[in-house]
């Protein structure tokens, strides 16, 4: 061992001297995570949720995929990894894998794979639909055997509200450099996130999840300092972040947990959604018309930024959207059916844009990213059956989690229910205006959550003992 250490030492100088490199010093924390592959992938999963807020991206738009780095490479280790134990074991959870919500991603990856026999580019959906599984196989269901344990859950959770805090930081301190302007309030952000929209949905999901905790039973006074600490600084990180889906997606997630706490029979909000898509349908020319009136683009004011998100007239974010989905709507009715393959959009919508509906940031050759949107992106990648399928996929969890919720018999699992299932609401009602699954930013805690609700399903109504009154991590609880 002495002299393997001295060799590497030597070998480190010289490097450094002769080459001037430094990266045999990362061989000892490679190795360290090797040994975690190897003997605890459990801590692999919850070292990704840290380094998750934390991960750069590094674009590829020619090769038709870009990497986030360190965090896609380790999550597709642990996809291969898990395929190859699986298939050398042939055995997993049962409950688990015949959950509904487990079915629902059986039917969209086979559905997936379908249409990539149709697709216009079969490579480019070829590589979606791998990286679409480095996402869920580790987020999901090796997360789903992981969350059994419930403290694996807390870490989950303050693990990437850990990295956040460095994002909210050095977002912060961005931003203070251009006096909080509203142009910067897009971009300072990265590299860490692409954009403002991105970092507003990830705050918007862990600002319900930390909220959770204030109900957590047994929280001691030091620990619920430090909640409330963190609910206050993921506040005003969403306030600064200038998101107005983010602030839409909170309201939303506000409106289903008063008819959660009013116990609103579920056939009384089928009934009042029909009738609000009704009444839209019905007096669609005069909504546009009175929407076409307001003038008010985005702006640093609180209240104008708000008045800015039915701004359909002059608000550059809000037209552009609307021309992504109006091609998006056109390639659905070239291809009804099969659409134009997982992930073709952002090549092939270029063509399909209009010169009365382009803005200042359109460009002609299409190559401006998504269609924006959970549902009418897989609309016209996947045809009818694609946006079908994340309806029926947000719709069971959504139904799985409330129902997790209202048979848990400990506090503990009701709130672990209820907090992940309105994170998944904020999540995909932002889902209407902007699409991040195709990112780990989003996917992890997305996917992560839905494995919460699954394991809180099964298996909410016997809580391991540990977890009682230990609603935050050890670790954490020592750092405080």
């Amino acid at each position: 061992m002495y002299v393997f250490a001295a060799a590497f030492l030597a070998v480190n100088l010289y490097l450094v001297i002769q080459k001037d490199l430094y990266l045999l010093f990362a061989l000892p924390l490679v190795l360290g995570v090797l040994l975690l592959y190897i003997f605890s992938l459990d801590k692999v999963i919850l070292l990704i949720s840290f380094l998750t807020p934390l991960s750069l991206n590094i674009e590829d738009m020619e090769a038709g995929l870009g990497i986030s780095l360190p965090v896609e490479p380790m999550l597709f280790a642990v996809m291969i990894l898990f395929l190859t134990k699986l298939l050398h074991e042939r055995h997993y959870d049962k409950k688990i894998a015949y959950h509904p919500i487990s079915v629902m991603i059986y039917v969209m990856f086979t559905w997936m794979l379908i249409t990539t026999f149709t697709s216009e580019l079969p490579l480019v959906s070829v590589k979606y639909i791998v990286s679409r599984m480095w996402f869920v196989i580790p987020a999901f269901f090796v997360a789903g055997l992981v969350f059994r344990k419930t403290n694996n859950i807390h870490w989950f959770i303050w693990l990437y509200n850990i990295g956040l805090i460095f994002v909210i930081a050095y977002t912060i301190i961005n931003h203070a450099r251009f006096n909080f302007s509203d142009n910067s309030a897009h971009w300072v952000m990265s590299p860490l996130y692409n954009d403002h929209t991105a970092y507003g949905a990830a705050l918007a999901m862990f600002l319900i999840l930390t909220i959770g905790y204030l109900f957590y039973p047994g929280l001691s006074h030091t620990r619920r300092f430090w909640v409330v600490s963190m609910i206050v600084l993921l506040s005003v990180a969403t306030l600064l972040s200038l998101s107005r889906a983010a602030w839409i997606s909170l309201a939303g997630a506000l409106g289903v947990l008063m008819l959660v706490l009013l116990r609103i029979r579920l056939r009384w909000v089928v009934i009042s959604i029909g009738l609000v898509i009704f009444l839209f349908v019905s007096f669609q020319h005069q909504i546009i018309d009175a929407l076409e009136k307001n003038k008010q683009d985005s702006s640093t004011d609180f209240v104008e930024h708000v008045q800015s998100i039915s701004n359909i007239s002059s608000d550059a974010s809000n037209l552009e959207r609307i021309n992504r989905w109006q091609a998006a709507i056109r390639l659905f009715e070239e291809r009804p059916v099969f659409g134009w393959g997982p992930g073709t959009y952002q090549f092939v919508y270029g063509p399909y844009q209009r010169s009365k509906e382009k803005t200042i940031i359109s460009t002609n050759a299409g190559d401006m990213g998504n269609a924006h949107s959970e549902y009418i992106g897989p609309m016209a990648e996947m045809g009818l059956p694609g946006m079908l399928i994340m309806f029926f996929l947000v719709g069971i969890m959504v139904f799985r989690g409330l129902k997790a919720y209202q048979k848990s018999v400990s506090k503990e699992a009701r709130v672990i229910s209820l907090s992940a299932t309105l994170a998944l609401v904020s999540y995909f009602i932002h889902g209407f205006l902007n699409n991040f699954l195709d990112t780990d930013k989003l996917s992890i805690p997305v996917w992560g959550c839905m494995a919460i609700i699954v394991v809180m399903d099964l298996y909410g109504t016997d809580q391991p003992a540990q977890s009682k009154n230990n609603p935050l991590p050890d670790g954490i609880k020592k750092e405080a």
